[in-house]
């Protein structure tokens, strides 16, 4: 096995996400436009998406590190516009843009556009997550565009199963696609709640973080298989674990939290980088196996089916915003009003991600050539689309509609009462340990928890304190720059120690240890 395209597209992926830092381009757009630049030079290897690869080794790590950021008590607030757009908006798609397609091409069977239709339908995870960090979105906007990407997939697959069924004259009905439908959403969720508890439990037992950490890697597959086994949704399964794992990873070993972020930090930048990299490098492969279709009339075909795709969004979600809040007193007194501009926000961001190219990838070949070929590259040209077009453009388009922003002060004083409320349990928990003998300790080390206790509870309050006029420094920062500073001094005496032997190398490593997470602590402990 040649393992240099594969190191290639880490490292070149990674490398141009990094420098789009430095831009004011979101790093899948100018990934996406590196990929197809790069699609067509010489000696590049061939990277072909690959559905056996991308949905049950790729797609499970990036659902589980989006579901369990994401607040659980958040999307339930949001459930009933999360399913309206997860489920509704999805079968709607499938069908608009299939008969659109159906009534646009000349000689496409209508089960083969209703393929297309399921396969575009989804919006892409990965995309949602991305463009929602880089803007900034209303958290409201954020939620509910985070749970409909959460489960979108999953109302895809199956649509994509019955309208492929009846593409390929496997006898399959919508009656039979509602049951299949219903058996993998009820089993992916149940198979999920069966995961969780078990799994969960693990975690807080087992007592080695590096063992944690590999079982932490580990879940969003496990969920995934048992489910795809069971012939359940892979995708509910993973979800439902990440939400609850999530939800409960204040129960986890500290120390098993850090690594675990840091690794998961790490797993979601290489896979995002590498996904949206990989949907720029299929252009040769589609164009390939374009075959009949050829010329101005496959980019008229194109052109349309992505102005379906766009306009069929802003046609389900305006209604399916206000509607319910019209016909039912319920909605109107439990969730809050909405906005013509949150609405616009939500119909235009709908990118299209890599789910949509490897399902369209894994079309078996009883399907004619042509229609198929049509289908993956339509389906190409509406993801570039819909990245490209209103990637570039939501960003603008927030400004312009002037989104209140988030009241900093509001959020730091709420901040600073729960620390508050915090600092006095912990205070009185310290009083009644030291009340026992058996916890006795010298007065210095009493003093020092009682100081690092009111460090942690006047930290909060300092950063609505004054500037230092002299650095143009909060006290907030002041300290944690000192504080580095202090420990920056103790790292050199410490390698300095190394060097001339009076210490090893293992001391070292369990001494910076120490430091680093001093230094962290310090870190978040300052804000």
């Amino acid at each position: 096995m040649d393992v240099m395209p594969l190191l290639l597209l880490v490292a070149g992926s990674a490398a141009v996400a990094a420098a789009a830092r430095r831009t004011p381009v979101p790093a899948p757009l100018l990934l996406v436009a590196v990929g197809l630049a790069v699609s067509y030079l010489p000696g590049v290897p061939s990277y072909t998406l690959d559905p056996h690869v991308v949905l049950p080794l790729l797609l499970p790590p990036l659902l589980y590190t989006s579901a369990s950021d994401s607040s659980y008590l958040d999307l339930r607030a949001q459930l009933r516009p999360v399913a309206l757009l997860s489920v509704g908006y999805v079968l709607f798609a499938t069908v608009v843009v299939g008969w659109a397609a159906y009534a646009i091409v000349p000689g496409l069977p209508l089960p083969a556009a209703l393929v297309l239709g399921a396969v575009v339908a989804p919006p892409d995870a990965v995309a949602a997550a991305a463009v929602a960090r880089r803007v900034g979105l209303p958290s409201r906007i954020t939620t509910i565009l985070q749970g409909e990407s959460l489960v979108n997939d999953a109302t895809a697959i199956t649509a994509y199963k019955v309208a492929l069924g009846a593409a390929v004259g496997a006898g399959a009905t919508w009656a039979g696609g509602i049951g299949e439908f219903a058996l993998a959403a009820v089993g992916g969720v149940g198979i999920g709640l069966v995961l969780m508890a078990p799994l969960h439990w693990l975690r807080t037992h087992l007592n080695e973080p590096l063992l944690q950490n590999t079982l932490s890697l580990l879940i969003p597959f496990v969920a995934y298989g048992v489910a795809e086994q069971a012939h359940a949704s892979g995708v509910l399964a993973v979800v439902v674990v990440a939400l609850y794992l999530g939800h409960r990873a204040w129960e986890v070993d500290f120390a098993t939290r850090l690594q675990e972020e840091a690794v998961w930090k790490m797993v979601a930048f290489v896979l995002e980088s590498a996904v949206f990299a990989l949907i720029g490098l299929q252009l040769p492969i589609v164009l390939q196996r374009l075959g009949e279709y050829q010329g101005p009339a496959a980019v008229w075909y194109a052109v349309a089916v992505f102005l379906v795709v766009v306009v069929a969004r802003f046609v389900w979600v305006y209604p399916a915003t206000f509607l319910p809040r019209l016909l039912s007193k319920r909605v109107r007194a439990r969730e809050e009003n909405p906005t013509w501009r949150g609405a616009m926000v939500t119909s235009w961001a709908g990118m299209r991600g890599v789910v949509s190219l490897a399902i369209a990838f894994a079309i078996p070949s009883t399907m004619a050539d042509g229609p198929r070929n049509l289908i993956l590259f339509l389906t190409f040209t509406t993801v570039i689309g819909t990245l490209v077009v209103q990637g570039v453009t939501l960003p603008p388009l927030i400004r312009l509609l002037r989104f209140p922003g988030r009241d900093r002060r509001a959020e730091t004083l709420a901040e600073a009462n729960a620390q508050a409320q915090a600092s006095r349990a912990a205070e009185a928990r310290l009083d009644d340990l030291l009340s026992d003998e058996r916890n006795a300790l010298p007065p210095p080390l009493v003093d020092r928890l009682r100081t690092v206790l009111e460090r942690r509870r006047n930290a909060v309050w300092e950063r609505l304190g004054q500037v230092n006029p002299v650095t143009g420094e909060s006290v907030d920062d002041t300290y944690r720059r000192l504080s580095r500073e202090m420990i920056s001094a103790e790292r050199e005496v410490f390698v300095r120690l190394r060097d001339r032997r009076h210490i090893d190398d293992e001391m070292l490593r369990a001494l910076l240890r120490r430091l680093d997470l001093e230094e962290a602590a310090a870190f978040r402990e300052a804000g």
